[in-house]
């Protein structure tokens, strides 16, 4: 399918079905458009990389969600009407940026396996933080630019270790978010759809977050991790489909 541009020629997305779009789906970091192919097929909905990430380019600075719901912003206001936002991972962070920001765009929420709350008991990802303070030292020139490569690479999740230049500051900043007042802040109807046996965003994380929302249910599937989107797209399509 061609690719279409959004925000002035920024992000580069798709259109899925025939009719007016009433659906945009935001993907996980480290993913793109595709992942939504089989949740969408058929529905009349928008696709978009987010900057960064497939064919759309980088964002100039480091931001967080909140900076990328300012740069999705204008594919939102594309709509001929307020749409239902899909977010992935961490384009669950940015549709909740979204939503919380400009309630009256935004028709409705899925999150999928999004990290929108920090895990109990747990803080900001440990790796990341110590890269940070490592930063800091090579600053002031108490660590070496070789040791602070040697950081680079060695700490961190997978999605760090593969991120480079102002994509991996702009993790290391995305990691350390949580949304407790934009999630209060939200007033559409959300849906959450989580695997069962999701070990990077654990079922607890959209319990609490349904907990802070005005009106919200999740739907946990049984048998599936982190790729909700892959393995059972005909759960996502349902919760799209029940908020349209």
């Amino acid at each position: 399918m061609a690719l279409k541009t959004y925000a002035d020629g920024s992000i580069f997305g798709e259109r899925h079905g025939t009719g007016e779009p009433r659906v945009l789906a935001l993907h996980g970091w480290g993913r793109d458009r595709s992942d939504f192919a089989r949740a969408l097929d058929g529905l009349d909905a928008v696709s978009i990389d987010l900057p960064g990430f497939g064919a759309s380019p980088s964002p100039p600075q480091v931001i967080g969600a909140a900076g990328y719901a300012e740069l999705v912003a204008p594919v939102v206001a594309a709509f001929a009407r307020p749409p239902v936002l899909v977010g992935h991972s961490f384009g669950g962070r940015v549709a909740v940026a979204l939503a919380s920001t400009s309630p009256a765009s935004v028709a409705g929420l899925v999150l999928v396996g999004a990290p929108v709350l920090h895990q109990e008991n747990r803080g900001p990802k440990q790796p990341l933080v110590a890269y940070r303070i490592a930063k800091w030292a090579n600053r002031r020139g108490l660590l070496s630019d070789e040791r602070l490569e040697q950081k680079k690479r060695s700490s961190g999740s997978e999605d760090y270790r593969a991120a480079s230049g102002v994509m991996r500051d702009i993790l290391v900043k995305a990691v350390n978010e949580s949304y407790e007042d934009e999630l209060s802040d939200v007033r559409c109807r959300v849906r959450l759809v989580w695997g069962e046996n999701d070990d990077e965003v654990p079922v607890s994380v959209a319990r609490r977050a349904a907990d802070l929302l005005a009106d919200a249910s999740v739907d946990v599937v049984a048998g599936v991790g982190h790729h909700v989107l892959l393995l059972a797209p005909n759960r996502v399509r349902a919760a799209i489909e029940g908020l349209l």
